[in-house]
């Protein structure tokens, strides 16, 4: 546990003064997300005591004794410089998603606070930092609150003045500015009404009496629906939902708290201020992550093994049911698997003609003596198994000209002359009329276009042209792209519209003066844009010279700079092959075997069928054949 702790609180003297409640809020049940993680949320329309402005907030109340919850603050950055590149800077989703976290918030003040750079820019922290053990940052501001767990994730805070060798056992540990909560009293009225202190959004962290409950706070702000929330407004929620002891987390346009929902992708479960302002979160240096496992239903320990043209699905039930999964490629789920019956309590489904590199939501379904029970939904992509060979390398050269000295749509087509244009140009191509150098790395820059002489900013848009020649096409092939764009493009090819890419969505037209729709990383094409085109290519694509043609538009007639550069390469689908099974004696007992790993076997007492998963299943290897009683088919499935 951890060492004994003592501080001294100037704010103390203060917390007399404190009123009683006089407007309760309403708050919703706790509602369970993950096995030990549950959440509310409440709100406030009343006026009075420690509730008098109109507040949202949203509560995550954590179970530090469950066995499967792991807390899990932003680690060392790759390349750790202490007080400098201490952690790479993620929105609160993007680190959901980095590290597949179930919940998480924002936590620690850092620098730079340039509020929307490029994922994985190097931040600083201010306050104590430890990641599963590995300190991330020290505790540099002296009268910091830090929250601090040690292995067994009991938690304690210290709420400022904290010694050194408060951090002896410590796992994890992040750090506020300030206390809200003191064994007990809300002191949030001790600080006063402005600055940091005023009505803002908030992130909290508090914990009960025993530390084995630790409460996640976020309160909306700067919105018609929320306006936020003072210190002692803050404080009052916390004691309101179970919390002994709190501190002040960074907040304001900061402010997210977000979840890893069932199918993968990640939701915020508040109202980001930063988001209603720009659209986008808010880039932090610090966030508090929390894993945890999945709420147990009747359908247990699922899970998917995906494969270029099936899946197999896997899951238990605690008494014996039928299978089967609802699948498509949208959550509709437009299609049925067979039932597997009799039932059982071990289940195993495979799915079979599906498309390679696809994604495919699903979700099982076991039905026990008339009831159904079926799985949250789920998300699995099938594998793609190519050849790949580059066909535009990124310092590729391309003509090019601005969008006004071209007329029509024929540009785009392989008979067009782009004579008349510029270049060919290599690498990277770009404009750029800020003082000093573009952001991008000067080693990949090409050449430089010119820009409107009238404006003395770049054109709003630029047409691109290359040639490529390809030795191969037909179904399966694609072309997989990944450079550097700012902002946004269409991509054609052979004359054909390929892709878009943060333009407006088709059937929209796209003319010479659209304006894209959106832009990269913090606003500079400085981290690579990467995706994957299939439909289209196929069609398209032909064996010998292929043009590829991009027009690309930047995010406002004023934007200092424009940039374009991609690397293409041609992917060919490698055909699946039939399995083949194979039959040998051992001491005159039969054996199958195969050697394909990707396969299930499947039994039936004809050949017509119905055929039916070997019990186990059986997936590979090799398998005694023990059942001579009659005559048995076996095949191999995918």
């Amino acid at each position: 546990m951890f060492a004994p702790v003592h501080f001294a609180l100037r704010t103390l003297l203060c917390v007399l003064a404190i009123s009683p409640l006089l407007a309760t809020p309403v708050v919703t049940a706790w509602q369970p997300l993950f096995k030990g993680i549950d959440y509310l949320t409440g709100t406030n329309s009343q006026s009075g005591g420690d509730f008098n402005s109109r507040m949202v907030a949203h509560v995550l109340r954590i179970n530090l004794a469950d066995p499967d919850i792991r807390l899990f603050p932003t680690p060392r950055h790759t390349n750790y410089v202490a007080n400098s590149a201490e952690t790479q800077g993620r929105t609160v989703s993007q680190f959901v998603k980095a590290y597949s976290v179930q919940v998480a918030v924002n936590a620690n003040f850092f620098s730079p606070q340039e509020y929307y750079l490029p994922e994985g820019t190097a931040m600083r922290l201010d306050g104590l930092a430890i990641s599963e053990g590995n300190p991330v940052s020290p505790a540099n501001f002296a009268e910091a609150a830090c929250v601090l767990f040690d292995s067994a994730n009991v938690g304690q805070i210290i709420h400022t003045n904290w010694p050194a060798a408060a951090t002896n056992g410590v796992l994890n540990a992040v750090a506020g500015d300030y206390p809200l909560l003191v064994r007990g009293v809300n002191i949030g009225r001790s600080y006063g009404f402005s600055g940091i202190h005023g009505n803002h959004p908030r992130t909290a962290l508090g914990l009960s009496q025993d530390g084995k409950t630790l409460f996640l706070m976020c309160i909306d702000g700067r919105q018609s629906h929320s306006s936020g929330a003072y210190d002692y407004e803050t404080g009052a929620w916390l004691l309101l939902v179970g919390a002994h002891d709190a501190v002040n987390l960074d907040g304001g346009g900061s402010t997210t708290m977000a979840t890893l929902t069932s199918t993968g992708t990640t939701r915020r479960l508040n109202y980001s201020s930063a988001v209603a302002d720009s659209g986008k979160e808010r880039t932090v240096g610090s966030h508090f992550g929390v894993f945890a496992k999945p709420l147990e239903t009747f359908v247990r320990n699922l899970a998917v093994s995906p494969e270029d043209e099936a899946a197999t699905v896997t899951w238990n039930t605690p008494t014996p049911a039928t299978a089967s999964i609802e699948f498509g490629f949208t959550e509709t789920l437009d299609q049925t698997s067979a039932i597997n019956a009799p039932p059982t309590t071990s289940h195993s489904v495979r799915l079979t003609s599906l498309t390679p590199g696809t994604g495919y939501y699903f979700r099982a379904v076991s039905e026990e003596n008339g009831q159904r029970h079926e799985s949250t939904l789920q998300f699995f992509t099938t594998t793609r198994t190519v050849t790949a060979a580059e066909v535009i390398p990124l310092n590729g050269r391309w003509r090019y000209t601005p969008a006004a000295t071209v007329s029509g749509s024929t540009w785009t087509a392989p008979t067009f002359n782009d004579t008349g244009w510029n270049g060919p140009g290599a690498g990277v191509l770009w404009a750029y009329t800020r003082a000093g150098d573009p952001p991008l790395d000067l080693g990949l820059l090409g050449e430089r276009l010119a820009g409107d002489p009238a404006t003395s900013f770049p054109y709003v848009t630029y047409y691109f042209r290359t040639h490529f020649t390809a030795t191969t096409t037909g179904t399966g092939t694609a072309l997989a792209f990944s450079g550097y764009l700012d902002d946004g493009a269409v991509f054609y090819l052979n004359g054909h519209e390929l892709y878009r890419l943060r333009v407006p969505a088709a059937p929209e037209e796209i003319a010479p003066t659209t304006i894209a729709n959106g832009f990269p990383c913090g606003g500079d094409a400085d981290c690579l844009d990467t995706f994957t085109v299939q439909d289209g290519v196929s069609e398209h694509l032909v064996v010998g010279d292929n043009v590829l043609a991009v027009e690309v538009h930047n995010y406002t007639p004023r934007s200092p700079d424009i940039t374009f550069g991609f690397a293409v390469t041609l992917e060919q689908l490698i055909p699946s092959t039939a399995p083949t099974l194979g039959i040998t004696l051992n001491n005159g007992q039969p054996v199958l075997n195969w050697t394909d790993g990707n396969v299930t076997l499947e039994q039936a007492d004809s050949p017509a069928g119905p055929w039916t998963h070997v019990p186990g299943p059986v997936t590979g290897g090799l398998f005694p054949v023990t059942d001579t009683a009659g005559p048995r088919f076996y095949r191999l499935s995918r």
